[in-house]
């Protein structure tokens, strides 16, 4: 007792070694305190019964700093969909000594009902702990007044069609609540030609007592084979805000049935042209007021056939004649998209040259085709109103009547091929006056007549000066040519691969043939949210479009397109470069904008759709 007391009054008197006392002990906590916390993994759920289609959160923790690449998801890809993944970290200090905390958040869905396990997370060198989660069959989502919050239906215009007629597919989405994240399915099959009729129409409609949004989206269909094709159902997934937390639902629409009828044996034409109707105009256009043998004419014809697409029009071809010859350009077609359908028009030029005079009559152009709605075939026919074609002028009238001198006439030349340019023929022969005849003598008589038709062309219109002129300028091509032969001889060659440098096509060849299947392998892209697919689909589409000159990386094609599709592009690249995962990138509103951009249609704008859409959004 005696030592006891000694010894602290040692340590009390000595106050040094009581302060260095003090700093071991708190060392030695330190160090014990640190070695008890060991670094560990730990899984949450933020419940562990949960209902069908109903999302779930799934947080995990990290007590130290070293996490390698952050969590090991691909465990849970078999029984769950994962939706999304957030990540947060934390660091504090206490005494000299640093904790790290991490957390990632990860949105799960489950795939089946009934008693799911989460299996270990691996983060770094440590997993966590196994988790059961309990999941039940849910009811059907329906309202107060028993309805449900979503619907889709979808009709056709026709179920019976004619092989290549035109149907309408009209697909109407009903919605009382607001949609988040919604990805709409596009319609499509093997046998049909898809494509969007007009923007779609929003209306309100009351049914049982619950008001519901009405989106009326509406598409063309071409059936391409005969017998019976399935439309597949039309489909919906977004996510709603429910009493019991977020909920995904998905919404299919009934699949509908075409019985394609064949061509009918009655139809005797060449080409098959089912259509509500067929207009066909014609007209000739002067380019003189009095036009004459070898004078240009224009020859319109329009067509325009309702129901069809103007790559289904017959093409119109007629033959030239000993009366006129024909010089046919590219037809040039459109197309007019109405709520009622479609309307496919060519319009077709001809230059028309007359070889004889007198009255020019065209043939008539006849179009056959299928009435759809009378069934039986039709002809569509137009008249081209005639006209008078002067002569050109002869030389022979000029002449003496007592002269026995033959007039030179078109017709001993040959006849022009469909080779030579209409305006060649246009060209008037150059007048010559006539010799004075009275003032010769009879033994002079006898030379002038086979001198003058030598002296007179046969319609060249050149003259000697002109032949001269042209023999000087051969000439001094010629020289020109030796001169420039010479100087190359003379100068040292040197190599020319030197000088070639690869181009883009070298080293980043083309896969697609043209812009408009380039277009279309991005629409595909954008359509099936394929985000590490979107770059090279991008410059694919742009090199088709700009040349490989102007496009060398994404910023060129933000540099020649609009505000909103560069806008998009940068959300995409965002998507791309960040933690979240790419297959939550939605591709449909660049698609639209890049839809928008090369039809120069303006649509309307977003921020007012989705204000009137999604008003909750």
């Amino acid at each position: 007792m005696v030592i006891k007391q000694h010894s602290l009054s040692l340590i009390s008197q000595n106050t040094p070694s009581r302060l260095f006392f003090s700093l071991m002990m708190a060392l030695l906590f330190i160090v014990l305190s640190s070695s008890l916390q060991a670094a560990s993994v730990t899984a949450t759920l933020n419940k562990n019964v949960t209902t069908e289609n109903e999302v779930v959160q799934l947080t995990l923790r990290a007590d130290f700093s070293d996490t390698g690449n952050g969590p090991d998801l691909t465990p849970l890809e078999r029984d769950f969909n994962i939706l999304g993944k957030s990540q947060n970290s934390q660091f504090s200090f206490n005494l000299g000594t640093s904790t790290a905390l991490n957390f990632w958040v990860v949105s799960l869905m489950p795939k089946s009902v009934g008693t799911v396990e989460i299996p270990p997370i691996k983060i770094g060198g440590l997993e966590s702990q196994p988790i059961r989660l309990t999941v039940k069959s849910s009811p059907q989502l329906l309202d107060s007044n028993g309805n449900p919050p979503v619907m889709l239906k979808a009709e056709v215009s026709e179920t019976e069609p004619y092989l290549q007629q035109e149907i309408i597919l009209n697909v109407k989405l009903y919605t009382s609540v607001a949609l988040q994240n919604a990805n709409r399915a596009i319609p499509s099959h093997p046998d049909l030609i898809i494509e969007r009729l007009v923007d779609d129409q929003m209306s309100y409609q009351t049914i049982n007592g619950t008001q519901y949004q009405v989106i009326t989206r509406e598409y063309l269909v071409f059936p391409q084979r005969s017998g019976l094709i399935t439309i597949p159902p039309q489909s919906i997934q977004a996510m709603v805000n429910t009493s019991t937390g977020r909920r995904m639902i998905k919404v299919q629409s009934e699949p509908l049935n075409l019985q394609v009828i064949p061509t009918p044996a009655s139809y005797t034409a060449d080409t098959w042209l089912p259509s509500q109707a067929v207009t066909v105009s014609t007209s000739l256009t002067k380019t003189d007021a009095s036009p004459r043998v070898g004078d240009t004419l224009i020859w319109t014809i329009d067509i325009h056939a309702k129901g069809a697409l103007p790559e289904q029009i017959p093409a119109v071809d007629f033959n030239s004649t000993r009366l006129y010859k024909l010089y046919p350009q590219t037809p040039k077609f459109d197309t007019q998209k109405t709520a009622s359908g479609v309307t496919g028009s060519q319009s077709i030029t001809i230059e028309v040259v007359p070889t004889q005079e007198g009255t020019l009559l065209l043939p008539d152009v006849n179009i056959p085709y299928w009435d759809t709605e009378k069934q039986a075939i039709s002809v569509a026919s137009a008249t081209t109103p005639g006209i008078e074609i002067a002569p050109l002028p002869s030389g022979s009238n000029k002449a003496d009547n007592s002269t026995p001198k033959p007039p030179v006439e078109n017709n001993s030349s040959p006849e022009p091929t469909r080779s030579m340019a209409p305006i060649s023929l246009a060209k008037k022969p150059v007048e010559t006056s006539p010799p004075a005849q009275k003032a010769v003598d009879p033994i002079a008589q006898n030379q002038p007549k086979p001198l003058e038709v030598k002296i007179v062309p046969a319609h060249n219109g050149y003259t000697l000066r002109q032949y001269l002129i042209a023999g000087l300028l051969l000439i001094a091509a010629v020289m020109m040519g030796i001169w420039t032969a010479l100087w190359l001889k003379n100068r040292k060659a040197e190599p020319d691969n030197i000088y070639q440098v690869p181009t883009l096509q070298d080293f980043a060849p083309l896969s697609t043939y043209d812009e408009q299947s380039a277009f279309k392998a991005l629409m595909e892209c954008c359509n099936q949210n394929d985000l590490p697919s979107l770059r090279p689909s991008l410059l694919e589409w742009a090199r088709h479009r700009w040349g490989d000159n102007e496009i060398r990386s994404v910023d060129d094609i933000k540099r020649l397109t609009t505000v909103q599709v560069t806008q998009l592009l940068m959300e995409a690249e965002l998507m791309l470069y960040s933690s979240n995962p790419a297959h939550e990138w939605q591709g449909h509103p660049l698609a639209e904008a890049l839809e928008e951009y090369t039809s120069g249609r303006a649509r309307p704008s977003k921020a007012s759709q989705l204000k009137t859409l999604y008003p909750n959004f």
